[in-house]
């Protein structure tokens, strides 16, 4: 009889602690921004400067503004530079051509 009763202490006890235990894991700091992100560039102004010289320039604004957001950086100049920028230079449009100017 004593040994049923100290198996279901040990038991209780048992369960109890790793109760507690994975409470303790649950709890999590919010998460912190990274400090090695760079900062949001200025899109517009980045995009004006490229397309400034483009034959269509609301055209070329508009899929810059889109590949600047995604990117975060637009290649210097008003053409070509895309090692600068590898994300600029990978995004392609739905038939394989480069989207971004």
């Amino acid at each position: 009889m004593a040994k049923k009763m100290m198996l279901k202490v040990v038991i209780l006890v048992s369960l109890l602690i790793l109760r507690l235990a994975d409470s303790q894991e649950t709890v999590t700091a919010p998460p912190v921004e990274s400090p090695h992100r760079p900062p949001k560039i200025e899109c517009d102004g980045e995009c004006n400067r490229r397309c400034e010289l483009s034959s269509r320039p609301n055209l070329c604004k508009r899929a810059c503004g889109t590949c600047c957001e995604r990117c975060n950086c637009v290649p210097p100049g008003t053409s070509g530079h895309y090692e600068t920028c590898p994300c600029y230079a990978n995004m392609t449009t739905h038939r394989g051509l480069h989207k971004c100017p």
